[in-house]
């Protein structure tokens, strides 16, 4: 089985977490996407309840597709942090963001999540993607769901997450698969984004400045 892990499109709200539409760059992110994968036929696509996840899988796979959404893909819960301005969480939780730059396994949020909990609860719908016999599955998520997977989906343990890429672009894609004869995962690809060379104001850090 083929399990494709996109990364939904830039939000339109820079605050931490909060349930909004993509922004204007976020559709464009989607629809370069789209063409890349337009001869992509996936026997399920699985989207978070989130509105970013939704739309994105809309603008890729069509609006009359039918999604298969799960709470379970989420985006980790951020806590204290959520509906933050990231200046703001930098001033109050320095300890974390410290701890953070170190790589510290197994990292929880301030009153959030930390990796192992994100990765007990996205794997039930690895579980049923795999028990489902589909040949190509598609999970239009959130970053730290896609890091948390493979990190736990490839033995490292989930909270080694903070080891796999120190950010995944929007609309990246990171693909494993799954063999029935090892009964694992290998990774094929991660945080790929060559839909966006060439269009760098699409890109985070340009997000960021």
């Amino acid at each position: 089985m083929r399990l494709i892990l996109i990364r939904h499109g830039r939000q339109c709200s820079p605050l931490c977490n909060v349930d909004v539409s993509l922004s204007e760059e976020g559709r464009q992110q989607a629809e370069l996407l789209a063409e890349r994968l337009r001869n992509l036929k996936p026997d399920q696509i699985y989207t978070s309840s989130l509105l970013r996840t939704k739309q994105t899988a809309g603008i890729l796979f069509g609006a009359e597709r039918e999604f298969s959404e799960r709470e379970e893909l989420n985006e980790i819960s951020f806590g204290s942090m959520t509906g933050r301005a990231d200046s703001d969480n930098l001033v109050c939780y320095p300890e974390y963001f410290a701890a953070k730059r170190k790589k510290e396994e197994n990292l929880r949020l301030p009153g959030g999540e930390c990796p192992t909990e994100v990765f007990d609860r996205a794997v039930k719908v690895v579980d049923e993607a795999v028990a489902s016999g589909a040949e190509t599955v598609v999970f239009v998520t959130h970053g730290g769901v896609i890091r948390a997977l493979v990190a736990g989906l490839l033995g490292l343990g989930a909270g080694k997450m903070l080891r796999i890429a120190d950010s995944l672009e929007h609309t990246s894609v990171t693909e494993l698969c799954y063999s029935k004869d090892s009964m694992c995962f290998s990774l094929e690809r991660l945080n790929d984004c060559a839909h966006l060379e060439g269009r760098p104001e699409l890109s985070r850090t340009s997000w960021k400045k």
